[in-house]
């Protein structure tokens, strides 16, 4: 099985079209997963829906634990793509031993419909999880990352290795 925690993040977000304001209302993970035609066995748990920029310390300690409590050794995160490094390495830091983790986001909401990184980024989440060693990855635009050398250049929108 593949667990999928929700943290929130670009991926989940909808568009007011009164404000012009995004914001969280339901996850769209399950439908994506049905759209996709995934047979995959999968879990999906949300665990919060906040921005990336508003993330705390406290919201990667109960990431970390529900990762670490996990009974899958396969998990996918979605989360913002601004502070998803900073998770990543949150995680490294404090340890979750013998798991494949996956941290994807989007950069363009799912709800935007066919604009949308998520869904790409998603299928490539699912296929990295199963294949790559245990460790924390960051999966974005079709690659994979390891934690420790991976950037979102701001200039690009898209994300890079460090060396």
């Amino acid at each position: 099985m593949i667990q999928v925690f929700v943290t929130g993040g670009t991926f989940d977000k909808e568009y007011n079209f009164i404000t012009g304001e995004l914001y969280f209302k339901d996850s769209h993970l399950n439908a994506m997963f049905e759209r996709g035609r995934s047979t995959l066995d999968i879990d999906v748990k949300t665990l919060m829906m906040v921005d990336s920029l508003e993330m705390t310390d406290d919201d990667r300690q109960i990431i970390l634990h529900n990762c670490r409590r996990s009974k899958s050794n396969q998990i996918i995160i979605t989360h913002g793509t601004d502070r998803i490094v900073e998770t990543a390495t949150y995680l490294a830091n404090e340890g979750v031993d013998g798991k494949t983790i996956m941290l994807t986001g989007a950069m363009i909401p799912y709800a935007f419909g066919t604009s949308s990184d998520g869904f790409f980024n998603l299928g490539s989440a699912l296929a990295f999880a199963q294949v790559l060693s245990p460790g924390i990855y960051v999966a974005m635009n079709g690659r994979y990352y390891d934690w420790d050398n991976v950037r979102k250049n701001r200039t690009t929108g898209t994300f890079e290795a460090l060396k």
